[in-house]
């Protein structure tokens, strides 16, 4: 038996650290935050992607198809609120019907079992929906991410795994005898044999602790939400996405209706002012600092000027936002929207500007570092744990 140490308690620590624990190990898992779940994880729109968007053969394809089918096999097994409910994607021009077929021939390539639609046939899944054409996904979903994590929790006790809340990675080294890793934290060093770090919005922080160059820098964006007023729910039977434009690095804002029943709007994309800045009002010195002083944001601020422009205007103006909601279901007005807990997405970005578009997992002697992974890092969660796992024992060498 091994001991391996995971810095990071959101889902993708988590699972790691369970399914290393299933395989034997002996588990230690430090989480900063005083609970679990705390940034990410708990701070998503809940939806257990299908996988049709990702190049064919990348790791977030294969691991959202697998990872569609085993978390709601989690969630079935444990107790877990899911609901199954299918989206639709929609083509609201003429001229994004070629992006909607090309969207249809992806998910093929993906096996991600999905159908084209005409507008008569989408009102029937959403009758207040406007569109020319669609794409019909049943396999997407809904789900209680953070109830997940409790249930891995649950798994990880069961295994007798040293939980450790409120335990920042402050340092880190190789350990002086054993050829292992060690890891001081404000109550003690950790010393283990392996080291895996799913720390998120910090993964690259942690990665440089550990004495790597990581290849991405993490710049953190914030994705504000609204949410339907209760008596205009009614408006969203299940999922509702726009057709993604692929030169843009986002989704654009969408319709999802919720295990309670509310319907979230949005995100937006702006970059946050701190790595964990859920406001405006949130901000870090040291964190700016670092972003400015990163030669890829200004590329990449160069080439989506007018983008970023954009999203600024629209995250001060409920108007805006509105307006962009309407473009799918053209009732939501200004009035409907109330305002919603933000999210902060971990984005790794290159030097030369351009946004890591796969997870990104980088290994070292006794070290596995996940420096990359964004949404659907929720919904292949339990799939990304098994590679995790794989490369930490092949690295424990």
């Amino acid at each position: 038996m091994q001991h391996i140490v995971v810095i990071g308690g959101g889902i993708v620590g988590l699972a790691t650290a369970a399914e290393l624990a299933d395989r034997g190990n002996q588990v230690t898992v430090l989480e900063k935050e005083s609970h679990w779940a705390a940034h990410q994880t708990g701070h998503n729109s809940n939806v257990v992607h299908a996988g049709l968007y990702y190049k064919p053969g990348s790791l977030k394809a294969r691991m959202s198809v697998a990872g569609n089918a085993s978390i709601i096999d989690f969630a079935r097994e444990n107790g877990v609120p899911f609901e199954v409910c299918g989206k639709l994607v929609v083509a609201t021009a003429e001229e994004e019907l070629p992006r909607l077929m090309a969207l249809a021939e992806r998910a093929e390539a993906n096996g991600v079992p999905a159908k084209l639609i005409s507008a008569a046939e989408a009102r029937e899944y959403e009758p207040e929906v406007a569109c020319v054409a669609a794409l019909r996904v049943e396999s997407t979903g809904i789900i209680d991410f953070p109830a997940v994590c409790s249930a891995l929790i649950r798994k990880l006790e069961a295994h007798g795994a040293d939980l450790r809340l409120n335990s920042p990675a402050l340092a880190i080294r190789r350990a002086l005898a054993g050829g292992g890793v060690e890891v001081a934290t404000p109550q003690g060093v950790v010393r283990a044999e392996a080291l895996v770090n799913c720390a998120g919005l910090h993964s690259d922080r942690v990665a440089k602790l550990a004495g790597l160059t990581p290849a991405a820098t993490i710049v953190p964006f914030r994705g504000e939400y609204f949410e339907l007023r209760p008596d205009r729910r009614d408006l969203v039977r299940g999922l509702i996405y726009p057709v993604p434009d692929p030169t843009l690095p986002f989704l654009g804002v969408h319709l999802t209706r919720m295990l309670d029943g509310s319907v979230h709007a949005g995100p937006n994309a702006v970059l946050a002012l701190r790595r964990e800045g859920y406001r405006w009002r949130d901000v870090s010195p040291s964190d700016l600092v670092d972003v400015a002083r990163f030669p890829g944001t200004w590329k990449l601020a160069r080439k989506f000027a007018r983008t970023g422009l954009e999203e600024v205007l629209r995250s001060f103006s409920r108007k805006r936002f509105a307006a962009s909601l309407a473009r799918l279901v053209p009732a939501v007005q200004e009035a409907d929207l109330v305002k919603a807990e933000a999210g902060v997405r971990a984005q790794a970005m290159l030097r030369d500007g351009s946004l890591v578009d796969d997870f990104l997992i980088e290994s070292a002697p006794r070290q596995v570092h996940v420096l990359n992974a964004p949404s659907p890092a929720a919904t292949g969660s339990l799939e990304i744990a098994k590679h995790v796992a794989d490369l930490a024992v092949a690295h424990l060498d």
